[in-house]
């Protein structure tokens, strides 16, 4: 396994939670790495991106400002800190680490469910 994501959970709307995604590839740092979400009957969609140094984040239009993502190199991990929560963010959602020549890598995902 070289993603691990953790940190999914049931949160009432308006909530926080921060999901995390451990990698075990050696050259973490040389990877661009994204947050993606699927919800029950649609395409998985981009949340988040993050450079391999971390200088450059994009994220989905539909984030707004709620979440922020992050790496740590040194513990091969990255974050996405997400706040303001909303039952449309219901999903499972999948770190996934690209870099040119490589393979893609997809983790396993965690579900994430926004509810009263």
């Amino acid at each position: 396994v070289h993603l691990m994501e953790s940190g999914g959970g049931l949160v009432e709307p308006g909530g926080s939670l921060t999901l995390s995604c451990v990698s075990s590839i050696s050259t973490f740092s040389n990877f661009k790495m994204s947050w993606w979400r699927q919800s029950l009957g649609n395409e998985r969609e981009l949340v988040a991106y993050i450079s391999p140094a971390g200088g450059t984040t994009t994220y989905g239009d539909f984030v707004k400002g709620r979440f922020t993502i992050s790496r740590d190199n040194s513990k091969n991990t990255v974050y996405l800190q997400m706040n303001s929560l909303q039952p449309e963010d219901t999903g499972v959602y999948y770190c996934k680490a690209t870099q040119m020549g490589r393979p893609v890598y997809w983790g396993q995902g965690t579900q994430v469910t926004v509810s009263s």
